[in-house]
């Protein structure tokens, strides 16, 4: 490729905001390398991406493929007819679209756009977010040109010649917040006498989390800690009627959704979450101390495995979803506590931390556009 063409990559993958960041920040990043790049979102017909990505400003096409059901069976009897359509539509996508270069991110899509680009001879790329890989993109990989990988160890699911070991990228609102601690915690009207908990489970919100909250009112309320509590829209209307009745400590502030992260996680001086990851890698570039309750509610267990990797080189806290309602809380207010402990998992999870992601997947993705 000449440098004054024009780039051409398509980019597929999506299902979650977990999927979409990261495929929008390659994007952006690409079109800061190469101002007159041409990028195309391939994705799943009635999926989040099909909102998200022309709102970020992309042009997108939607598959009719979705994922297996576990919990309906029948609901699968048309799976084949709709990978079939699938890998017919994305062969026509490509071939008007002419890419130089497919990247996969994982989610429904990114299967069929990457396998019939490796039918027609154009490099893939597979960005894998967690540290346990997903069976298509294990499949996917045998073909791929490089897999960009956030967690070491990867060798066990791709060709170790392929690999690159690149980060996911994160939010950049995450980083790029320039409030003090002091000023981030007037901006979220908190006491800065006191330490700090941050409860978040996505922007949906998570049963878990809620429940571990509602059972331990008291607790919260006589530990001398502020929280701050982000139910999630789905949940926040039943949650303000029980804590009409249940009452509502004074030093819990809840939420529905928090829309300044950077502010919440910079006021915060312990946060507890779920493990998907591109959470797990904002944890790790902010350098913020955090309890994990990984979600048993996702394929191959993926956020135990994302949560382990950083509990094994302490630093994390892991809690068993199914154990989080009786110990979650009482963990929480004491390691907030523990002034020692706070300082050796930020310290721990500040060196796991591999800033730039988004950059360096792309500057790959068009090294392997201009060597088509």
């Amino acid at each position: 490729m000449e440098e004054n063409n024009e780039l051409r990559a398509i980019i597929s993958g999506g299902g979650t905001g977990g999927h979409i960041f990261p495929a929008v920040s390659i994007a952006n990043a690409i079109c800061q390398l190469q101002p007159k790049a041409n990028i195309l979102f391939v994705g799943a017909q009635g999926r989040m991406e099909m909102q998200r990505v022309p709102a970020a400003g992309y042009k997108i096409k939607g598959l009719p493929i979705s994922g297996f059901d576990r919990t309906n069976l029948l609901k699968n009897i048309g799976l084949p007819f709709k990978l079939l359509r699938s890998w017919a539509m994305a062969y026509r996508i490509i071939r008007q679209f002419k890419p130089q270069v497919v990247v996969g991110v994982g989610g429904y899509a990114s299967y069929p756009t990457l396998k019939v680009a490796s039918w027609m001879n154009i490099p893939t790329v597979i960005q894998e977010q967690n540290s346990f890989a997903g069976k298509a993109n294990i499949r996917l990989a045998k073909k791929a040109a490089l897999c960009c990988v956030a967690f070491e160890g990867m060798e066990r699911f791709f060709p170790a010649d392929r690999i690159m070991l690149t980060g996911n990228p994160v939010r950049k609102e995450m980083l790029e917040t320039t409030l003090t601690r002091e000023q981030a915690i007037a901006s979220q009207g908190l006491d800065p006498t006191k330490k700090t908990v941050l409860i978040v489970g996505g922007s949906l919100g998570a049963r878990t989390l809620n429940e571990s909250v509602l059972k331990h009112l008291d607790l919260i309320g006589q530990s001398g800690v502020q929280f701050v509590w982000q139910t999630g829209k789905y949940y926040y209307a039943s949650i303000q009627e029980r804590l009409k009745t249940m009452g509502q400590p004074v030093n819990l502030k809840v939420m529905d959704f928090i829309s300044d992260m950077g502010a919440a996680y910079r006021a915060a001086d312990l946060v507890i979450s779920r493990a998907g990851a591109s959470s797990v890698s904002e944890f790790c570039l902010i350098g913020k101390p955090v309890i994990m309750v990984p979600s048993p509610n996702v394929t191959e267990d993926h956020q135990t495995k994302n949560a382990m990797a950083l509990v094994n080189k302490e630093a994390a806290l892991i809690v068993k979803d199914s154990e989080a309602e009786q110990q979650l809380i009482d963990l929480a207010i004491k390691t907030v506590n523990d002034d020692q402990k706070l300082r050796l998992l930020s310290e721990n999870v500040l060196k796991l931390a591999l800033p730039d992601s988004a950059d360096i997947i792309a500057r790959e993705v068009i090294r392997l556009a201009k060597s088509k």
